[in-house]
């Protein structure tokens, strides 16, 4: 049996816009092997932009 959380891993999304850093979130590394983009809102922007995993 496989130990709770173990294909999961902690990620930075960052800013493609001003380049801050605003949310750490988990994803799932077996499943999701290619970087998460999401849509999400800056408070340097003061805008919804393009957050992309950092690594």
């Amino acid at each position: 049996m496989a130990k709770k959380g173990e294909a999961r891993q902690r990620i930075t999304l960052k800013c493609t816009v001003c380049g801050e850093e605003n949310y750490r979130t988990e994803k799932n590394k077996r499943t999701t092997t290619d970087r998460l983009e999401l849509n999400k809102f800056c408070a340097k922007c003061r805008k919804v932009t393009p957050h992309k995993e950092e690594k």
